[in-house]
């Protein structure tokens, strides 16, 4: 089994290739008939949670033969990840990723996960909030709230330090206009008849 592919994204951190790169292999390994005693398993699940599709991580876990879950410490820490993640539990998804030891295949994986969570999660509450608690930024984020504040206030949030709440800065809504040929056009003659 030739998993250089893997391996190769892996080293490149190209972590959103990893998905589909790791279907596409094990269809091919499973068509063989061959082994997949060496294969990959928490990396390919991690990739799915990477790009956040949970319905292809909960399958591929339920796809996995129950004597692979129970010699794979690791591909079981993964799966942990996966449960806080689909019950939403955010604070419980840096639990389990920062509460197990992971080796050198999955360590930077796992940091760039975390990393993308965070981002996501501080997207979402942009768009959910207009002012929250530091407390509560600092649930969502798996960070202390200290770490929080500071990571609110450097992305454009303000914060009241009287009553400890967090005012959103709202991104600014992008209008995208299309300049066809005939707007163009018109606005072409509209300028030209005003200037003679």
């Amino acid at each position: 089994m030739d998993l250089t592919a893997v391996q190769a994204a892996l080293s490149d951190k190209s972590y959103s290739a990893l998905a589909p790169l790791c279907d596409d292999l094990l269809l091919q390994v499973a068509s063989k008939g061959a082994a997949t005693d060496e294969w990959p398993y928490a990396v390919h699940l991690l990739a799915h949670l990477y790009l956040n599709d949970l319905n292809s991580a909960r399958f591929f876990w339920k796809s996995l033969p129950q004597e692979v879950k129970d010699a794979r410490p690791e591909l079981a820490a993964v799966w942990r990840i996966g449960q806080c993640l689909w019950n939403r539990d955010y604070a419980g998804v840096y639990t389990a990723a920062q509460g197990f030891e992971w080796g050198p295949d999955l360590a930077e994986f796992i940091t760039a996960f975390l990393e993308s969570y965070r981002k996501r999660i501080f997207q979402l509450l942009t768009s959910a909030y207009s002012t929250i608690i530091v407390a509560d930024v600092a649930h969502f984020m798996g960070m202390s709230e200290e770490d929080a504040t500071n990571y609110a206030v450097q992305n454009g949030w303000s914060l009241d330090a009287v009553t400890k709440m967090l005012t959103v800065k709202k991104p600014k809504a992008q209008t995208n206009q299309k300049l066809d040929a005939s707007k163009l056009q018109r606005l072409t003659e509209c300028v030209f008849h005003l200037e003679h």
